[in-house]
């Protein structure tokens, strides 16, 4: 991510054509230059104009609300350009797009001060061919992540947004991520995954493209069209990260098995990126919160993980070692203290929870944030090329070290759901 300090007078233009595609938009209250898509509190999203504040109120300046802004653009990665802070007050900003990934936390600007920052985002709709789309699950229905809109979230303690620049760039590394609910792009509090996490800690030279979805095995995301879907995305150059096998240990019957349909699955991940030019990596799954009296980690996967290593020594394919991670994550953190980095909580801590959460299995902020920097890790451990696009403010992160949970501020998100993702 790439910032920018300018004064007030910066802004804006817009520009739409057949092979290159622009827009810029202005929300202060001054006149906006020629050219400029002026943005005010009536400018309420439809299908006609093509943006507009959506899902929620558009702000008003007195209310401190987070708020949403969508506009209509084709599949592909976009270059995105906010410029944060106002003249008349200080700012807090939290910046996420889509389905809640992020790219921007609570950035503080002070009065008059306008900074400006440029992250990747990829968009996609469900469509695979003309008479072809991604068979998702009734409970994607409303993800950001599958509409025709490319949408930003701006929140805080004190959202302010001066300007916003989308152009559509296609010499980005695309980085996909295939996987279930430790690595999907979660919508609702108080759910969240490594997956979504991730982009803040790189640069404006990568987009990450989640097509990742809770309750998935490695052959029935393959079976839904998510891989053929990002197939038709792919270009030479690109990452395809795999995380499976919580799901797949599930699976019970002849074929099935670590060392059978699961390593098959996982060879098809593999071949199919390197026709396309892109490179595989393949990563293990995390590890469950399941503590022995002797306050260590349990392991639950049975032989799935092995069966990646071996397969990646085989196919001489880069290996993120999540599980050892992980394990060693939970356990710096200890028995008590790791339930801060899941899904637990008393009853009523959201609206509509009338019982308690207890799931040693799914991440809350906190943890997927904890798990995208062993990710991150991982990544620096094997070298990769990606190395040299990880943000110049990313601090090395050691999971037998994980960050202070109490230092640790999420500025929550309107939508709030307390049903258990999928998957186990």
């Amino acid at each position: 991510m790439k910032k920018v300090l300018f004064t007030m007078a910066a802004v804006i233009s817009v520009a739409c054509h057949a092979q290159q595609i622009s827009y810029q938009f202005d929300f202060t209250d001054g006149k906006a230059r020629e050219g400029v898509i002026k943005v005010t509190k009536e400018s309420l999203y439809s299908a006609e104009a093509g943006y507009g504040y959506d899902f929620r109120p558009a702000p008003d300046g007195k209310n401190l609300a987070p708020f949403f802004f969508s506009v209509d653009v084709p599949d592909g990665n976009y270059k995105v350009t906010v410029a944060l802070g106002s003249k008349k007050r200080a700012g807090v900003t939290t910046v996420r797009a889509e389905s809640r990934r992020l790219f921007i936390n609570r950035q503080q600007t002070k009065k008059g001060e306008i900074t400006e920052y440029t992250f990747i985002v990829n968009k996609r709709n469900k469509q695979i061919t003309d008479n072809e789309s991604v068979r998702i699950k009734a409970r994607e229905e409303y993800k950001l992540n599958w509409d025709d809109k490319l949408t930003l979230e701006f929140n805080g303690s004190a959202p302010q947004l001066a300007s916003l620049r989308i152009e559509k760039i296609d010499e980005a590394i695309t980085v996909f991520l295939c996987g279930n609910s430790t690595v999907v792009d979660q919508d609702e509090e108080p759910w969240a995954s490594w997956g979504q996490m991730i982009p803040a800690f790189f640069n404006d030279r990568v987009a990450f493209a989640n097509y990742a979805e809770s309750g998935e095995s490695a052959n029935t995301f393959i079976g839904a069209g998510r891989l053929k879907k990002a197939l038709t995305q792919m270009k030479a150059g690109d990452y395809i990260f795999i995380e499976f096998g919580h799901n797949d240990q599930k699976q019970k019957g002849p074929g099935k098995g670590a060392y059978y349909s699961y390593m098959t699955s996982l060879k098809t991940f593999i071949d199919e990126a390197k026709l396309k030019g892109a490179h595989p990596v393949l990563v293990t799954p995390t590890q469950r919160r399941n503590f022995n009296e002797e306050g260590k980690i349990v392991d639950t996967h049975e032989n799935y993980p092995e069966a990646m290593k071996w397969l990646a020594i085989k196919e001489n394919i880069p290996l993120v070692d999540l599980h050892a991670m992980t394990r060693t994550l939970y356990e710096a953190l200890g028995v008590e203290e790791s339930k801060k980095a899941l899904v637990h909580y008393p009853a009523n801590t959201y609206p509509g929870q009338t019982k308690a959460l207890a799931d040693n299995t799914h991440f809350n902020p906190y943890g997927a944030y904890q798990v995208a920097k062993c990710v991150v890790e991982g990544i620096k451990a094997l070298r990769l090329p990606l190395v040299e696009y990880i943000a110049a403010d990313y601090t090395p992160f050691d999971p037998a070290h994980p960050d202070a949970v109490e230092l640790f501020q999420w500025d929550l998100s309107p939508f709030i759901d307390v049903q258990k993702p999928d998957g186990n």
